[in-house]
């Protein structure tokens, strides 16, 4: 089980990161950007997942910039107000806080990131911004669209559900086809949050898939 400590990123902003060892000799480093709800129970019990397969996993908390210790459900009011912190942050210090991130887990080896929604937005930022990456994982994020002509330095793998609106499947497919160079898989009948199971939207089937394909990824790319 994991435990927060704290990370200073390069302008002296100190944030929490939830940290989880692995039981032996890590494989590697894995950054895990949460969704909007900040580093809740599931993204806790996701960042064990990854030390549990061998990796030093390390969860940022972004939001710690706008609002400290952030932690909610999915209810639709919970929804607004993380959108509305969301969209107070600045993209610049979001990379500082991934970085502060990256240099704990990179204490571990090679280091790979990976996100959800608002999380798989960063991850594809920071697979184009971000130095000491490997490899990314961005899973349905919904600003990523917006990000399309970002240029990856890293190999990328993204997960897409073909019933989500953020971003849609033909935004999802435009992405992929501007950059043919990523790795792009499409989920039938899943929808946004897929990979949680703690949302309506939780897809078992799809959720397994992505894990074991993202899994493959960082064997690949970091150990």
């Amino acid at each position: 089980m994991g435990k927060f400590i704290e990370l200073t990123a390069a302008d002296g902003h100190k944030l929490a990161a939830f940290v989880a060892q692995p039981a032996g000799k890590p494989r590697g480093g894995v950054v895990v950007i949460p969704e909007i709800f900040g580093v809740n129970s599931h993204i806790q019990q996701t960042t064990d997942g990854f030390a549990a397969d061998g990796y030093l996993a390390v969860s940022p908390a972004m939001f710690d910039r706008v609002q400290r210790k952030y932690d909610t459900g999915y209810s639709q009011p919970e929804i607004q107000a993380g959108v509305a912190i969301m969209q107070k942050l600045d993209p610049k210090n979001s990379m500082m806080d991934v970085q502060a991130a990256i240099a704990e887990a990179a204490k571990a080896g090679k280091v790979g990131i990976v996100g959800y929604c608002f999380g798989g937005t960063i991850s594809w930022m920071a697979a184009a911004r971000a130095s000491g990456l490997a490899c990314s994982v961005p899973y349905y994020g919904g600003g990523m669209h917006g990000l399309i002509n970002e240029k990856p330095k890293v190999p990328v793998m993204c997960n897409f559900g073909e019933t989500d609106q953020s971003p849609t499947l033909a935004q999802a497919k435009e992405i992929a086809a501007k950059h043919p160079g990523i790795t792009a898989h499409f989920y039938a009948g899943a929808g946004h949050g897929f990979n949680c199971d703690q949302r309506g939207s939780w897809n078992a089937e799809a959720a397994k898939l992505a894990r074991s394909r993202t899994i493959e990824f960082f064997r690949k790319h970091l150990g």
